[in-house]
C-alpha cells in the first residue's frame, strides 16, 4: 500500500509540474523584434475609443511576455538584452508605450511629446542641433536616437539614468523640455479614461503612475530596433563565401538545414549588395590604423562607454559631460558612444549637434579630434586619404536597415 502511495504522489507530482511548464509557455510567445505585429498596435483609423481599448485589453494574447529575438546583425547581442528581467514586453505594454510616446498631453502646455525630440521620420531623432521644448525653448545637447535601446542600460549622452524607464520620465518633469510635474501629468492621464483603462489591466496593484508611464514608454522603446543592413547581410554569407562546389554539393547533401541558410545569405546579399567603397570604408572602420571599432562595436557598433573628442571643448564654459555625474577628472568632456547603425539617418552628429554631415565627422577623427587636457588616448590624427575618408562615410551608410512601422495618431479620446 506505501509504495502504491508513493507511486501514485509521485505521478500526480509529475502531472502537476508538467501542468505548470504548460502554463507558463501558454504565458510567453516568441516574436522576432522588428516585425509590425509587435508595433502595429490597435486595429481601425482614428482616435481610439474606450470600446476599441476595451476589446484589445480582452484579448489574452496581448498579455502574453514577449520572448525577444533580435533581427539579424543586432542578434550578436541576444545575450545582453536590458530590462526585460525588471519589466518583461507584452503586446499591450508596447502598444500603450507607444501611445505615452507620441502624446503631447504628457508636457504641461500639451506641446511636447516624446517624438518631437525623437521622431520616426527622422531617425528617431531630430534634424535640429539641439532638442526643443515647450515655448520654443531650445536644449544644449543634440537628440540621441531612441533605438536599439534594448542593448543599453544607462541613458542620456552622460549616462546620468541607470535605466530606460529612468530616462523615459526625465524629460516630463524637465523645465525647458515638456515642463510638467510628474504628479501634474498622472494626474492628467488619469483623467482620459482610455489610459486609466489600459494601466489598471496591464499594470494590475499599481495603476496609473511615474512609475508605470515609464515602464510603458521604455517598453516601446525597446522594440524599436534596426533591421538588417548591407553589412550584416555580407557578414552573414561570410562563412558560406569560401565553400567550393564540392563543398555546397556535401553541405545540400548532408546539412540540407545548413544549406537553406547559404541560399538565404547568398539571395539576400545579391539584393542588398555592398558597394566596393563600402567595402573598403569597413576594412579601414575595423582596422588599426583607423581604430573606430575602438569604441564603435559589438552587436550595437557602440561600446556604451563615455569617451572626451575634444567636441564643444573650446568654449569658454564647456559642457563637461559624465563627468557632471561622477566628478572623475578624467570624465570631463566625456559623452557616450552612440552606434552607427542607421546613423545615415539622424544628422547632426555628436552631443552638441555641431557637425552637420558624416563627412565633416570623419574630418574631426582624422585630424585627431580637438585637444584638450582630458582627450581620449585614441584621439589621434588618421592621415586619410580623401579616397578613405569617403569610403569610411560609405561604410556607415551601409549600416542602415530599416525600422519597424510605427502609428503616431492613434491616441485614446
Amino acid at each position: 500500500m506505501l509504495v502504491r502511495w508513493k507511486v501514485s504522489f509521485v505521478l500526480c507530482a509529475a502531472v502537476m509540474m508538467i501542468s505548470q511548464v504548460s502554463v507558463r509557455a501558454a504565458e510567453t510567445v516568441k516574436v522576432d523584434l522588428g516585425s509590425e505585429n509587435v508595433t502595429s498596435g490597435i486595429p481601425g483609423e482614428g482616435p481610439l475609443t474606450a470600446d476599441e481599448i476595451r476589446k484589445w485589453l480582452a484579448v489574452p494574447a496581448n498579455h502574453q511576455v514577449l520572448e525577444i529575438q533580435l533581427p539579424l546583425g543586432l542578434s550578436l547581442g541576444q545575450s545582453q538584452m536590458k530590462g526585460l528581467d525588471k519589466n518583461p514586453l507584452t503586446r499591450a505594454k508596447v502598444e500603450l508605450g507607444r501611445q505615452l510616446y507620441f502624446d503631447t498631453r504628457l508636457s504641461a502646455d500639451n506641446t511636447v511629446s516624446c517624438a518631437s525630440c525623437h521622431h520616426p521620420q527622422e531617425g528617431f531623432s531630430r534634424h535640429t542641433m539641439t532638442g526643443n521644448g515647450i515655448g520654443a525653448q531650445k536644449g544644449n545637447r543634440n537628440s540621441p536616437v531612441s533605438y536599439n535601446r534594448i542593448l543599453s542600460d544607462r541613458q542620456f549622452w552622460d549616462g546620468r539614468a541607470d535605466s530606460l524607464e529612468a530616462q523615459a520620465i526625465g524629460p516630463i518633469q524637465n523645465p525647458i523640455e515638456m515642463g510638467n510635474t510628474h504628479d501634474a501629468c498622472v494626474s492628467t492621464l488619469k483623467t482620459i479614461p482610455g489610459y486609466a483603462m489600459q494601466f489598471e489591466k496591464i499594470f494590475p496593484g499599481k495603476g496609473l503612475t511615474i512609475e508605470t508611464i515609464g515602464m510603458a514608454i521604455a517598453s516601446f522603446e525597446r522594440v524599436l530596433v534596426t533591421g538588417p543592413s548591407q553589412y550584416d547581410y555580407r557578414e552573414s554569407y561570410k562563412r558560406f563565401a569560401d565553400l567550393e562546389k564540392e563543398d555546397l554539393a556535401d553541405l545540400k547533401a548532408d546539412s540540407p538545414a545548413v544549406f537553406a541558410e547559404y541560399e538565404s545569405s547568398k539571395k539576400a546579399l545579391e539584393e542588398f549588395p555592398m558597394s566596393e567603397s563600402a567595402i573598403r570604408g569597413q576594412e579601414l572602420f575595423f582596422s588599426k590604423k583607423v581604430g573606430c571599432s575602438n569604441c564603435h562595436v559589438g552587436a550595437n557598433l557602440a561600446d556604451e562607454q563615455y569617451h572626451n573628442l575634444g567636441v564643444g571643448m573650446s568654449a569658454k564654459e564647456p559642457d563637461l559631460g559624465r563627468y557632471a555625474e561622477t566628478k572623475v577628472e578624467k570624465d570631463k568632456g566625456a559623452f557616450k558612444t552612440p552606434t552607427i547603425r542607421n546613423v545615415a539617418l539622424s544628422a547632426p552628429y555628436m552631443h552638441d549637434g555641431s557637425l552637420s554631415t558624416l563627412e565633416e565627422v570623419v574630418e574631426h577623427y582624422n585630424k585627431g579630434g580637438i585637444r584638450n587636457q582630458w582627450l581620449s588616448d585614441k584621439m589621434t590624427p588618421l592621415k586619410l586619404t580623401p579616397q578613405e575618408s569617403v569610403d569610411l562615410v560609405e561604410f556607415m551608410r551601409a549600416c542602415t536597415g530599416s525600422f519597424p512601422r510605427v502609428t503616431s495618431g492613434r491616441l485614446p479620446e
